[in-house]
């Protein structure tokens, strides 16, 4: 469902598909543009008009150098599949696969878990910085990886094709950067393991940027409240935190590709997430000072 809002700016729908909502612009003329309607260029992805203009412009020697160098269209122009997305489910389901084996996986599953003194050197006498990211490569059960996995289809499938597929890795690897720096400014000493966090943040940057584009997003809300409620119950054994933490970092990175949506803007939001990372690393060092 959508507001009236949404339906009524065109800015949000491809030109060439009014039907089809979209978050990517020709690097051209500006216009966005769904999936099936773009082609890869040198420096992000241009409309068929666009593309076009441009072949007519080409001399006979430089269509000759492209039809002799370069990929099939098809590999880049109309897959729209959200690769990240089924990369991440299966990376994810081959990291839990692993840790059932008996004699290795428990200690797969103790190296990539996230447990905050781990980070300090002079509290554990050692330093393994990776379990801030590896954190969503664990779980606990075949639920657990379950219906995280099954959240990250459903929304990665909207969300990939809408942000991009870089941008979306981008909003998943900091949306679990941001859960592992709540847990550890929240609850320092309890080990923590899944990719709920990053599942947080999905779902703060998909809020967002509906939001941002006039989409109506009373559903998701709903959801996303009973499933941050859920983490508050005793007896569940969730990690609040890292819900939280990823949820707020989801949605300051949904709010960076939304206030920052145009080709001219997008050095800014390459700034503003790596301004985003350096803080949430900063926040780190603030539990030295609260703990020992």
């Amino acid at each position: 469902m959508t507001s009236p809002d949404l339906s009524r700016n065109s800015d949000n729908f491809c030109y060439r598909h009014p039907d089809r909502q979209s978050f990517v612009l020709c690097q051209r003329c500006l216009r966005t543009i769904c999936p099936e309607c773009q082609t890869q260029a040198a420096v992000g992805v241009i409309c068929p008009e666009c593309l076009a203009d441009q072949q007519k412009a080409q001399t006979p020697a430089q269509r000759k150098a492209e039809r002799r160098w370069a990929r099939p269209r098809a590999l880049t122009a109309t897959d729209s599949r959200p690769l990240v997305t089924y990369a991440i489910i299966a990376i994810t389901a081959l990291a839990f696969l692993v840790g059932l084996i008996p004699g290795v996986g428990e200690g797969v599953r103790d190296t990539l878990a996230f447990w905050a003194p781990s980070l300090y050197p002079e509290l554990t006498g050692t330093f393994e910085p990776w379990r801030l990211f590896t954190v969503s490569l664990v779980h606990g059960s075949f639920w657990h990886i379950g219906l995280n996995m099954l959240a990250l289809w459903m929304i990665g499938r909207s969300l990939e094709p809408l942000l991009g597929r870089w941008r979306f890795l981008t909003l998943y690897v900091l949306s679990t950067l941001g859960g592992s720096v709540a847990v550890s400014l929240l609850s320092f000493t309890t080990p923590v393991v899944g990719a709920s966090g990053a599942i947080f943040g999905l779902f703060g940057a998909l809020i967002v940027i509906g939001r941002h584009i006039g989409a109506n997003i009373a559903g998701i809300a709903i959801i996303l409240a009973v499933n941050l409620a859920i983490g508050f119950i005793p007896g569940f054994n969730v990690s609040w935190q890292a819900h939280v933490g990823g949820l707020v970092v989801g949605a300051l990175v949904g709010l960076i590709y939304a206030r920052t949506r145009s080709i001219r803007r997008r050095p800014l939001q390459i700034g503003l997430l790596i301004a985003l990372a350096v803080v949430l690393l900063a926040l780190l060092l603030v539990p030295p000072a609260l703990f020992f």
